[in-house]
C-alpha cells in the first residue's frame, strides 16, 4: 500500500484534474487500511530511548504517538474528495493534497533499515533494491512535475511536450505519461539527445534544480555501488598485498625455503579461514564472557575430560580451563613447537596430528606422533623446563593453546586438582618407560622434594607419595595441617589410612586435628584401624584421638557388615560403642546389620554389650522383628534368652492405609506368612505377632541431599538428630564427650582440673584417684548435693571429690573434712 501511494500521489498531481474511477476508489480502500493502523498504533509498545526499556503502558503510548507522528497520519487519510470541498478555490487542485501521502514513505526507509540487519536476507540485495527504488521514485515524481508543469501552463505550444507533440492534450494518458518519464530519466542520466527540452521560464528554472538534485543522487547511487563491489573484493586485495609483503621479507633477509613455505602456508591458511568463515577465534573474542564459555564448553569439555593431565579434577577447574583455551588451526609441516624454547603454552590436539622431533647434530628424529585428545608441551610448562621436543604437524590441525601463566593462576584457586594434575603428570611419565622421560621423572620429583614446582602442592599430594621430607618442607612453609579435599578427608586421614607413621608424626607435631571428621564421618584413629597399622594407632591415641570423635554407629555397622568380629573388638578396644545407630543410615544399628547378615556370633557379641533388640530403625524395624521376618532361628533364640529391657521405646510412626513395611537394604526372603493389606504386623515382647496399622514405606529422602541435609548430617552427633527417648539422647550426645572440673579439697585442689566426662560413675571416681591420690567414696556438686548417677552430670559441672564420710545416726549428716564445700 505504501508503494501504491508513492506511485499514484504524484500521478494524481500531475495527470488527474479531477477525481476518477477506479483511482478514487482504490483511494479510499488504501485510506481506510491507515485509518486502522492508526488505532492499532495507539496499542503498539514502544522503545524509550532513555532507557532502553519496552514500555507497554497504553496512556504512555497514546502520549507520545499523539505527540509525534499522529497529526500527519491524520491528514494523509483525508479523502480527497473532502480535501477539495474544504480547501480554498486558489487550492482545489485535485493531486495537491494527495502529495500528503508521501508522508507514508518514511514506513519504507524503517522497512529497508530493518531489512538490511536481517540475517535471513542478503545485505547485497537488499541494497541494490533499495537504491533501485529509490532511483524510480526520483524518475516518476519528476516525470509528473515535468508534465504538471506542461498542461498548467497558458500556452500549450510553448511547453516541453508541446514544441514535439501538437495537441498534446489530446493525446492518451498513456502516452503523455510515458512521455513524460522518458524525458526525466534522460535528464537523469544525462543522455538526452535535445528532442525534449525546456521552452518556458518554468519549465528551465524547475530543470535547473532537477539536474542539481541528479548530482547528488548520481553521487549516492555510484558511492554505494562502489563500496558493494570493493567490499567483496578487499580480502583478496589485502590478502596479496600480504603474500606480496611476506615473499619480499623474506628474500631480502635470504631465509631458508623451509620458512618461507611455512609463512606463505600459513598466511594462505589464514586467507582461506577467513574466506569460509573459520574465523573461530575471532567471533568467540567479540561475545561476552559468559556466551564465549558456553560455547566453547559445548565444542571442548568432551575432549578436554579425555586427556591424561586432567583426569579426576574437578568440573570446576575444567569448566574454567576450557573457557581460557584459544583454537588456532596450523597448515601441514609448520612447527607448532620448538625445541628448547621458552615454555610459554602447551597445545591439545583437537583434529590432524602432529610429530614429535628431537633435533641432534642438526638432524631431525621422529620419537613420537600425537592425535586427536593428545597434549603437548605439557612437561615444559608443568616443569618449567625448555621444552623437550619439536611439534610439527603432520596435516591440517586444530590445536586448543592455553597460556601457562593462566593456567597456573586458575590451578592456584584449585590446589586439590593441583596435586591430581601433578600425580597424573607423574604417572605418565612413569607408563612411558623411555630413557628421556625417565630422566624427566627423576628431575621432577627431586624439584618437587625441593619444593621449586610452580603448580601449587598440597599436603595431601606429598603423604600420598610418601614424602616425609616434602611434608616436612610443605609444613615449615605454613601450610594448614588440617587442611582438606572436597571430602573434608585431612593429610592425616590418609597418613594413618596407609600406616605412614613418620607422616602421621609429622602432622601431629605441626599441630593437625587427631579427631578431624570426613564427610563420611571417618576420623584417623578409624582409618588406622582398618588398616591394622598398630604404631600408627598408638600414636594417634597418645595424641587424644578417639573414635568417638567419628561416627561411631557407622563404623560399627561396617564391622558388622564385613562379618568382621576381630574389627569390633578393636573398636571396644579403643573406646568406641557398637550400639549407637548410623547418623546418615535411617537408625539402622550394628545389631540390624548382624541379624540380616545372619552372623550369629557378631549377634551374641553385640548383646553382650549392650545392644537393644526392641530398637527400631526409622521404618520401624527392630532387630527382634528382622530376625523373626527372615526366619533366622538361632538368633532368635539368643533374643528370647536375653533379658528384657525395663523401658522398650516406642516410635510413633505416621499412618497410612495400604501401605507395606519396607526393609531398606534386607534381601532376604521372609519365612513368615505375608502382611496383610490393611496394616502390617508388629511383634511383642514374647516374640509374637499383633495387628497394627501399616507403617509408612521407606522413601527416599530428599532433604539429605540437600545442602541443609549435608550440614545436618555433619552436625547430627551434637544435635541428636537420632534420639527416640531422653536416656537415649544422653547417650548420644556424648558422642561429643562433655567435659568437668573436678577437685578435692582435702588435697589442697581448690582450683580443679579440667576432665573429659567418663561413660560410667565408677570410672569417674578412678579418674578422681588417680588425679589426687586418694580414694573417693562420694562426689558432690559445687552445692553440696550429692550425686550418684553419671546421667545427672552435665557438660560444665564442677565436682567434689570426698575423700571420707562420717553418718551421725540422729540427723544423718554428712561431714566435709578440712572444710570442704
Amino acid at each position: 500500500m505504501v508503494i501504491y501511494t508513492a506511485w499514484v500521489s504524484p500521478f494524481e498531481f500531475g495527470f488527474l484534474e479531477k477525481p476518477k474511477e477506479p483511482l478514487s476508489i482504490s483511494d479510499n480502500v488504501v485510506n481506510g487500511f491507515f485509518a486502522l493502523d492508526i488505532i492499532v498504533t495507539f496499542f503498539v509498545a514502544y522503545l524509550d530511548k532513555a532507557s532502553y526499556l519496552l514500555v507497554d503502558d497504553p496512556k504512555k503510548i497514546a502520549w507520545k504517538y499523539t505527540r509525534s507522528w499522529l497529526v500527519f497520519d491524520v491528514i494523509s487519510t483525508i479523502p480527497s474528495e473532502l480535501a477539495r470541498k474544504i480547501t480554498p478555490s486558489p487550492f482545489r487542485s485535485y493531486g495537491l493534497f494527495n502529495m500528503l501521502r508521501l508522508w507514508r514513505l518514511r514506513r519504507v526507509s524503517v522497512l529497508f533499515s530493518r531489512l538490511e540487519k536481517d540475517k535471513n536476507y542478503n545485505y547485497f540485495w537488499v541494497r541494490c533494491a533499495k537504491l533501485i527504488c529509490v532511483t524510480l521514485f526520483a524518475v516518476h515524481c519528476a516525470g509528473c512535475f515535468y508534465y504538471f508543469l506542461a498542461a498548467r501552463y497558458h500556452d500549450p505550444r510553448r511547453t516541453w511536450i508541446g514544441a514535439s507533440m501538437n495537441n498534446f492534450l489530446q493525446q492518451s494518458l498513456w502516452i503523455r505519461y510515458v512521455t513524460s518519464i522518458y524525458w526525466s530519466i534522460t535528464t537523469l542520466t544525462t543522455v538526452g539527445y535535445g528532442d525534449l527540452h525546456p521552452v518556458n521560464t518554468r519549465e528551465m528554472i524547475f530543470d535547473i534544480f532537477f539536474m542539481l538534485f541528479n548530482l547528488g543522487l548520481t553521487a549516492y547511487l555510484i558511492g554505494n555501488m562502489t563500496n558493494l563491489v570493493v567490499h567483496g573484493t578487499s580480502r583478496t586485495r589485502k590478502f596479496r598485498d600480504t603474500i606480496q609483503a611476506a615473499s619480499s621479507f623474506a628474500q631480502r633477509n635470504q631465509l631458508p625455503v623451509s620458512l618461507q613455505d611455512q609463512m606463505l602456508a600459513h598466511l594462505c591458511l589464514k586467507f582461506r579461514t577467513d574466506s569460509e568463515g573459520l574465523q573461530q577465534q575471532e567471533t568467540l573474542d567479540s561475545l561476552p564472557k559468559a556466551i564465549r564459555s558456553s560455547i566453547t564448553h559445548h565444542l571442548f569439555y568432551t575432549l578436554m575430560d579425555k586427556v591424561y593431565l586432567f583426569q579426576g579434577v574437578s568440573n570446576d577447574l575444567l569448566f574454567q580451563l576450557v573457557s581460557e583455551m584459544k583454537a588456532e588451526y596450523f597448515p601441514p609441516k609448520e612447527d607448532v613447537i620448538l625445541q628448547n624454547e621458552a615454555p610459554t603454552d602447551f597445545y591439545v590436539l583437537v583434529t590432524g596430528a602432529v610429530d614429535q622431533i628431537d633435533c641432534k647434530n642438526g638432524l631431525d628424529q621422529i620419537v613420537g606422533e600425537s592425535k586427536t585428545g593428545d597434549i603437548c608441551g605439557e612437561i615444559g610448562v608443568l616443569c618449567y623446563r625448555p621444552q623437550l621436543f619439536t611439534v610439527r604437524t603432520k596435516r591440517l590441525s586444530q590445536l586448543l593453546r592455553l597460556n601457562r601463566t593462566t593456567f597456573l593462576n586458575i590451578v592456584q584457586s584449585n590446589v586439590g586438582d593441583g596435586t591430581i594434575i601433578m600425580n597424573n603428570l607423574l604417572q605418565h611419565l612413569k607408563d612411558l618407560n623411555d630413557p628421556i622421560m625417565s630422566e624427566v621423572l627423576v628431575e621432577t620429583e627431586n624439584m618437587l622434594t625441593r619444593g621449586r614446582m610452580d603448580l601449587p602442592l598440597s599436603l595431601c599430594f606429598a603423604v600420598l607419595r610418601g614424602d616425609g621430607f616434602l611434608l616436612h618442607q610443605l609444613l615449615k612453609r605454613g601450610l594448614d595441617p588440617n587442611e582438606s579435599d572436597n571430602n573434608g578427608r585431612t593429610a592425616l586421614h590418609i597418613a594413618a589410612s596407609r600406616g605412614n607413621e613418620n607422616c602421621v608424626l609429622l602432622l601431629l607435631d605441626y599441630g593437625a586435628d587427631p579427631n578431624s571428621r570426613d564427610s563420611d564421618g571417618s576420623v584417623p584413629l578409624w582409618e588406622a584401624v582398618l588398616g591394622g597399622h598398630e604404631p600408627v594407632i598408638k600414636l594417634l591415641l597418645d595424641s587424644g584421638a578417639n573414635l568417638q570423635c567419628g561416627d561411631i554407629g557407622q563404623f560399627a555397622c561396617t564391622a558388622a557388615e564385613q562379618n568382621n568380629l576381630t574389627l569390633l573388638k578393636q573398636i571396644i578396644r579403643y573406646g568406641g560403642e557398637v550400639t549407637h545407630p548410623r547418623t546418615n543410615g535411617n537408625g539402622t544399628t550394628p545389631l540390624h546389620v548382624a541379624v540380616s547378615e545372619a552372623n550369629t556370633e557378631i549377634v551374641k557379641f553385640l548383646l553382650d554389650h549392650g545392644a537393644d533388640i526392641d530398637k527400631p530403625d526409622s521404618d520401624g524395624w527392630t532387630p527382634r522383628a528382622l530376625a523373626d521376618q527372615q526366619g533366622h532361628e538361632d538368633i532368635k533364640i539368643l533374643f528370647q534368652s536375653t533379658k528384657e529391657p525395663r523401658n522398650q521405646c516406642i516410635i510413633a510412626v505416621p499412618e497410612k492405609q495400604n501401605r507395606a513395611r519396607f526393609i531398606g537394604r534386607f534381601p532376604s526372603e521372609p519365612t513368615i506368612r505375608p502382611l496383610p493389606l490393611e496394616g502390617s504386623l508388629q511383634t511383642t515382647r514374647d516374640g509374637s505377632w499383633i495387628q497394627s496399622r501399616s507403617r509408612p514405606r521407606r522413601r527416599t529422602n530428599k532433604f539429605h541431599n540437600s545442602l541443609f541435609g549435608i550440614i545436618s548430617a555433619a552436625h547430627a552427633g551434637e544435635d541428636c538428630l537420632f534420639s527416640v527417648n531422653p536416656m537415649v539422647s544422653a547417650k548420644n550426645c556424648r558422642d561429643n564427650p562433655a567435659r568437668v572440673t573436678i577437685s578435692c579439697p582435702e588435697k589442697g585442689e581448690a582450683g580443679g582440673k579440667l576432665v573429659v566426662l567418663p561413660r560410667s560413675f565408677g570410672e569417674l571416681l578412678e579418674i578422681g584417684a588417680k588425679k589426687f591420690g586418694v580414694s573417693p567414696s562420694k562426689v558432690l556438686s559445687k552445692n553440696g548435693a550429692e550425686i550418684d548417677d553419671i546421667e545427672a552430670i552435665r557438660d560444665g559441672d564442677h565436682l567434689i571429690f570426698v575423700c571420707y564420710v562420717e553418718t551421725e545416726e540422729s540427723n544423718s549428716k554428712i561431714t566435709l573434712p578440712n572444710g570442704c564445700s
